[in-house]
C-alpha cells in the first residue's frame, strides 16, 4: 500500500469530546459526567436514527437536540444563555495532546478530516485549534446529507482529495467509524485508547460503574460486526512510525 492521504475522524479522534465535561460540571455541579456521557451517546444515536429515517438535520442541530435531551432527562432547568454557553464548547474542544505533533510529522502526505460535523462547526473548531495550518481539507458529510458510517460519507474522500481508497489511510478512535471505513474499502488504523483489560480494572476498582466507564464500554470497544481494522494503535503519536513502515 502506498499511503498518499491520511484522513482523520474529528470528534473523539483528534478532538477530545470528553473535554466538554469542564463546562457541564461548572454549570451543573455534580452532574457534569452524566450530562457529558448522555449528550455524546444521544448525539451519535440521533445521527444514525436520522440517517435511517431519511430525516437529515446537520450535526449542529443534532448536537443541540442531544444536549436538550440530556438536560431534560436529568430534570435540569436552564436558560438560553446557559444552553448556548455549553454548546459553544463544541467549537473549542481540546485537542488530544499528541495531535499537533503527529499531523506535523505527517505533513508530506495529504492530510484531511472527514467528520459528521456540520461545515460551520468543523471549520470553527479547526480554526480555533490551529489545525487549519496543517490540514489540506476539512470534509463534512453535509454534502451527502448522510452520516457515517453510511458508505456515501466515505465516498467524499476521493471526491474531495482525488485520492482513490487504495491509497488512503483512515484513522479513527471510534469503533463504529473504523468498521464503516473498513466496510467501504479503506485501509483503517483504529486508535484503541481503552483496552478491555483497562475496562476490567476500572470495574474491579469500584463498586459503582461511572457514566464515563459505561461510555467507554459502549462506544470505545471494538464492535462485533465481522470487520477488523488493518492496524491497532494506542495513540495518535504511533501513526508516524506506522506510516513510515508502510
Amino acid at each position: 500500500m502506498t499511503i498518499k492521504a491520511i484522513v482523520f475522524d474529528a470528534y473523539g479522534t483528534l478532538f477530545d469530546v470528553q473535554s466538554v465535561a469542564a463546562i457541564t460540571e461548572e454549570t451543573f455541579p455534580g452532574y457534569g459526567d452524566i450530562i457529558t456521557q448522555i449528550w455524546r451517546i444521544k448525539q451519535l444515536e440521533y445521527s444514525w436514527l436520522r440517517s435511517l429515517m431519511g430525516r437529515y438535520a446537520d450535526f449542529s442541530t443534532i448536537t443541540r437536540e442531544s444536549l436538550a435531551y440530556a438536560l431534560r432527562c436529568l430534570g435540569l432547568t436552564h436558560d438560553v444563555a446557559t444552553f448556548d454557553r455549553i454548546m459553544a464548547k463544541y467549537l473549542h474542544l481540546d485537542l488530544y495532546p499528541d495531535a499537533n505533533a503527529t499531523l506535523t510529522a505527517l505533513k508530506d502526505r495529504k492530510l484531511a478530516i472527514l467528520s459528521n460535523g456540520s461545515s460551520d462547526m468543523l471549520n470553527a473548531l479547526v480554526r480555533n485549534s490551529g489545525l487549519d495550518r496543517v490540514l489540506d481539507a476539512t470534509i463534512s458529510i453535509d454534502a451527502k446529507r448522510m452520516f457515517k458510517p453510511h458508505p456515501d460519507a466515505y465516498s467524499l474522500i476521493e471526491e474531495r482529495l482525488g485520492t482513490p481508497p487504495a491509497d488512503v489511510l483512515f484513522v479513527s478512535s471510534n469503533p463504529w467509524d473504523a468498521c464503516g471505513a473498513k466496510a467501504y474499502g479503506l485501509t483503517v488504523a483504529w486508535i484503541e485508547r481503552v483496552t478491555p483489560e483497562a475496562m476490567a480494572l476500572e470495574c474491579v476498582k469500584s463498586d459503582v460503574v461511572t457514566p464515563l466507564t459505561m461510555f467507554k464500554a459502549l462506544r470505545m470497544q471494538m464492535d462485533e460486526l465481522g470487520l477488523v481494522p488493518d492496524h491497532r494503535i494506542r495513540a495518535l503519536s504511533d501513526l508516524p512510525k506506522l506510516v513510515a513502515a508502510s
